[in-house]
């Protein structure tokens, strides 16, 4: 499987909780616009012209697995996750 960048996921968990997005349809130079040019080459979303300059961006079955396979996935590091750890 092909690795994932945190840019990459951070995208892709966005369209998992928002639903469809609209996103520009032309290179600004953001790190946006790339994200998204390398997501759906590599075919984890779907970009549909969805009105004057801009795209609608939506998550593929692909995309969705990708970023289960992610969180389920053996961690780099020993110890507890500190993303989820409890505090008392």
């Amino acid at each position: 499987m092909t690795e994932i960048m945190h840019q990459q996921r951070l995208l892709l968990e966005w369209l998992v909780m928002a639903g469809n997005i609209a996103v520009s349809d032309s290179d600004n130079g953001s790190l946006l616009y790339k994200t998204q040019v390398e997501c759906e080459k590599a075919g984890w979303i779907k970009l549909t012209q969805f009105g004057s300059g801009f795209f609608m961006a939506a998550i593929t079955d692909l995309g969705k697995q990708v970023i289960r396979n992610r969180r389920t996935g053996s961690r780099d590091s020993e110890g507890p996750d500190r993303r989820r750890a409890r505090t008392t």
